[in-house]
């Protein structure tokens, strides 16, 4: 009985990977939390930020204890037999004369070291931990900027889709009644009733051949567009995704007003509140680079410890051996290193970046309110041109119904049918069009204002 079972389970097993994946159905906001989810570009930034954040704790690191050492083995002149010459006691007074012979070699260990912690350093630590920070702000926002660009491309393909696959249904529709009246003519022509004219055929036949091309681009879209989804929503392209709605239709205009949108831009979107970090940045940097031009107080600890052992120690303190000693003392010092043409070069490159941000940000506020009323105008335009074209649709498939109906019953011609036709089409596509330009009209006011959804 268990072997049964555990056939039956290997056997499921080795099914599962050819079994066809499960459908899946989203709605707009499924597949931009998907995108936000899946998108690599998110996960690049977020470590970009990372790393900016690093740099901010190396600089506040510098406000800390620092050691230096230095440490090595080498060779020194090996001394024995004492102070005086010949190992004469002091009494003698014959001091030994040979420094300069070599009579063996000895080994030398070598090791200093110095243990400080600045005390004071005329703002330098803070006004370059300032920058950093201004620096993590910035890369935030760049994260922030890279999300709004995720969400208005899912809007993109999830809209674009829409509108190809219902393009796509209504010209196939289109495509079946003009087959339907061309099938029509073909007949009266071979059975010469007189009902129908050569003419008739060739102007239902130039409208067939347009529709053609518009049916086939749609298909390309639709696939396009649907393919793109799978993409951002890293569901896969082999993936059996789909939409929930049935249709695209007009999201709702924005209540607000223009002056709200333009003054939510001005604090909201991502690159203006990248430009103040850029300013603080750089403010901050200046004040660093003048600090520079000043010395550093600290305290700490510093020696030095050397060792042969071919060599007697020579213990006076008059006297010092460098092969041979052991030093140790607590310090307060000053370090100054600067270079006065470069630290006022520096100074000056500061602040032109400063002032460089300061330009753009005025250019910034200038130019924000244009787009976000550029926008506005746009979505409200064709906010409008949509509801226009929905009724100018609606009167012109009456008119091609009519035609087709007055047609059948010799009542109208051909070329009449084919404008009806042609015309219908146009304004049925361009109708879906425009609501697809509205709602990405909606889309970039939401991106320019630093929505995220």
């Amino acid at each position: 009985m268990k072997k049964n079972t555990f056939n039956i389970l290997l056997a499921a097993g080795l099914l599962l990977p050819v079994l066809p994946a499960q459908a899946e159905t989203i709605n707009l906001r499924q597949a931009v939390e998907m995108s936000l989810a899946a998108d690599p570009r998110i996960k690049e930034r977020e470590q970009v930020v990372e790393a900016a954040r690093g740099m901010l704790e190396e600089v506040k690191g510098n406000a800390g204890w620092r050691v230096s050492a230095n440490a090595f083995i080498g060779l020194a002149p090996e001394v024995k037999g004492g102070f005086y010459q010949d190992g004469n006691t002091y009494s003698g007074r014959t001091l030994r004369t040979d420094g300069d012979e070599i009579k063996g070699i000895s080994e030398w260990t070598h090791l200093d070291f110095a243990l400080i912690k600045p005390l004071y350093t005329f703002g330098k630590i803070e006004r370059y931990s300032e920058a950093a920070q201004g620096n993590v702000d910035i890369k935030h926002g760049e994260l922030k900027q890279t999300r709004g660009d995720i969400v208005y491309d899912t809007k993109r393909a999830y809209f674009g889709y829409l509108t190809a696959r219902d393009t796509r249904v209504f010209l196939e529709d289109m495509q079946g009644r003009l087959n339907h009246a061309i099938d029509s003519v073909e007949r009266n022509l071979r059975e010469e009733t007189g009902e129908s004219r050569q003419s008739d055929l060739y102007a239902l036949q130039t409208a067939k051949g347009l529709l053609g091309k518009y049916t086939h681009q749609a298909r390309a879209i639709e696939k396009i567009s649907l393919d793109g989804l799978k993409v951002l929503t890293g569901a896969g392209l082999n993936s059996d995704l789909s939409v929930a709605d049935s249709s695209i239709e007009p999201v709702p205009f924005p209540r607000l007003e223009l002056a709200e949108f333009q003054s939510r831009a001005l604090l909201d979107r991502p690159e203006m509140q990248q430009l103040e970090a850029g300013l603080r940045a750089r403010r901050a940097l200046v004040a660093a680079k003048k600090a520079d031009r000043m010395p550093d107080l600290y305290a700490g600890v510093v020696g030095q410890i050397n060792y042969a052992s071919q060599r007697e120690r020579l213990d006076n303190p008059y006297l010092y051996d460098p092969f041979n000693g052991v030093g140790l003392t607590p310090v307060v010092g000053v370090k100054w290193d600067s270079v006065f043409g470069v630290a006022n070069a520096r100074v000056d490159q500061a602040q032109a970046e400063l002032e460089a941000i300061n330009h753009k940000r005025a250019f910034a506020v200038a130019g924000i309110p244009y787009e976000v009323a550029e926008a506005h105008a746009n979505a409200r335009a064709n906010f409008e041109g949509q509801r226009e074209l929905a009724e100018g649709a609606a009167a012109a498939r009456r008119w091609m119904v009519a035609s087709l109906a007055d047609f059948a019953a010799g009542l109208e011609t051909a070329d009449k049918v084919a404008d009806a036709i042609k015309n219908y089409v146009l304004t049925q596509t361009e109708y879906l069009r425009t609501v697809n330009d509205y709602n990405m009209n909606v889309a970039q006011l939401a991106r320019l204002t630093g929505e995220l959804k």
